[in-house]
């Protein structure tokens, strides 16, 4: 318990919320990850209906370890609907259509250690077993060289703990739904925050479902027409191997239902610009450190996962798509 208060308050605050939560909240323990002479637990948590035939949400962050604000924006999200719960009927009849599932801390020895990587110095984002089809990134694309170097991709013929763990909780609880969405919460690139979609592996190469994905675009932007995100595949920035969410769609693919992976990268940049003494350490360059910016950053993208929540209760009602090939066309206008 020292341990999680001193390195990682944010584990320490999600098992207060768990031991603290109403009988509503289930908690399922994926794995346990050594760090040091302890071993982590890996939470998984949900509310709401978990029968097949509904549709769902998944939150997820820390897959970096360095990536903190990832964890907490999760972590906010949760405190926020289970002190909604005895009060809100909206919250209450929405969770009896749709299940909201959460994975807080994906890499909780990372975290620990103030690493982009898990304990074994394996990027959890370049672990999957996919390969880049047209040449990724130099290093930061996935390497083999060394585990010193970042991005390291770890073993070819078994995926690490956490990755594992991820994978398997998808499919079981993802994969026989009509509908789902995920936002995996990161940050550390840009200056604006962006929504990328897969793939990661292929700039060539659409998804299968980009006019459903460039559907969920339009009503972003028509519902909430003053935010300001930036909605794209990531293959537009830089191609990398092993990517999680590219692996966990290619697979959903043999049960014929609609997964839909997002990834927020919050833009990092801007908290450096307005406090340069932040890159005097390593976790400056990833996380807004002054109090008053973590708070703007927990609050900034509550309308963002509400919405996303609502739009998988109510995809029946812009799924599926009769204008499918005009939106397809758009589609690749736009982005390819």
């Amino acid at each position: 318990m020292q341990l999680q208060q001193d390195l990682l308050p944010e584990l320490a605050q999600l098992e207060h919320l768990i031991a603290s939560a109403p009988a509503d909240l289930r908690v399922q323990v994926l794995a346990k990850v050594p760090h040091m002479t302890q071993l982590l637990p890996l939470y998984a948590l949900s509310l709401g209906n978990t029968g097949v035939n509904k549709p769902a949400v998944l939150l997820v962050g820390g897959v970096h370890g360095l990536e903190r604000i990832g964890t907490q924006v999760v972590l906010a999200y949760l405190q926020t609907l289970l002190q909604r719960l005895a009060w809100d009927k909206c919250l209450q009849h929405t969770l009896e259509h749709c299940c909201i599932y959460f994975i807080p801390l994906l890499n909780p020895a990372g975290m620990a250690n103030g690493w982009r990587a898990n304990g074994n110095s394996v990027d959890l984002m370049r672990n999957a077993p996919v390969d880049c089809v047209e040449g990724a990134a130099w290093l930061v694309g996935g390497q083999r060289i060394s585990r010193m170097i970042p991005w390291h991709r770890g073993r070819t013929d078994k995926m690490e703990i956490e990755s594992q763990a991820l994978v398997n909780f998808v499919s079981a609880e993802l994969f026989q739904r009509p509908f789902s969405l995920v936002l995996d919460c990161h940050s550390g690139f840009g200056s604006t925050d962006r929504l990328w979609f897969p793939y990661a592996k292929s700039r060539r190469q659409p998804i299968a479902h980009l006019a459903e994905m460039y559907r969920l675009r339009q009503l972003l932007f028509q519902t909430y027409p003053h935010q300001n995100y930036i909605f794209e595949p990531q293959a537009q920035h830089y191609l990398c191997h092993g990517d999680l969410w590219d692996y966990l769609y290619d697979q959903a693919a043999a049960y014929n239902n609609t997964l839909l992976p997002l990834t927020l990268e919050m833009g990092s940049w801007n908290w450096v610009r307005k406090n340069p003494f932040q890159l005097l350490s390593s976790l400056g360059m990833f996380h807004p450190v002054k109090p008053h910016r973590v708070r703007r950053v927990l609050r900034s993208h509550l309308i963002l996962i509400n919405f996303l929540i609502n739009a998988s209760l109510s995809y029946r009602h812009w799924l599926p798509l009769p204008d499918k090939p005009q939106l397809q066309a758009e589609a690749v206008q736009l982005w390819y």
